[in-house]
């Protein structure tokens, strides 16, 4: 299952713009974490691993996250970089003036 989730991690990776403001393993990595504990904790639950639901959960799950952070990070990080642009241009500004 966890080879499931990195799969669907680098999916996310390299479909969804934004890669540049993260690292490469970050995504998957997510991917895999989050398949692992879901197929634990639904295992602990009683869920049976031959039945299809567990699968269908697990790797639905992990590809949710997988995005959810793909785009978060995307956002905050270009966000944070225009902010951060935004005052060396006006420290360099009020340095020269």
């Amino acid at each position: 299952m966890a080879l499931g989730g990195a799969i669907l991690g680098l999916a996310a990776r390299y479909l969804l713009p934004g890669r540049d403001f993260h690292g490469a393993v970050l995504v998957p990595a997510v991917g895999t974490i989050v398949a692992s504990v879901v197929w634990v904790a639904l295992t602990w639950l009683g869920w049976n691993w031959d039945g299809g639901w567990i699968w269908w959960v697990t790797l639905g799950l992990s590809a949710t996250a997988s995005v959810a952070v793909d785009i978060v990070l995307h956002r905050r990080r270009e966000h944070a970089d225009r902010e951060m642009q935004q005052r060396l241009t006006t420290a360099e500004a009020a340095h020269t003036a």
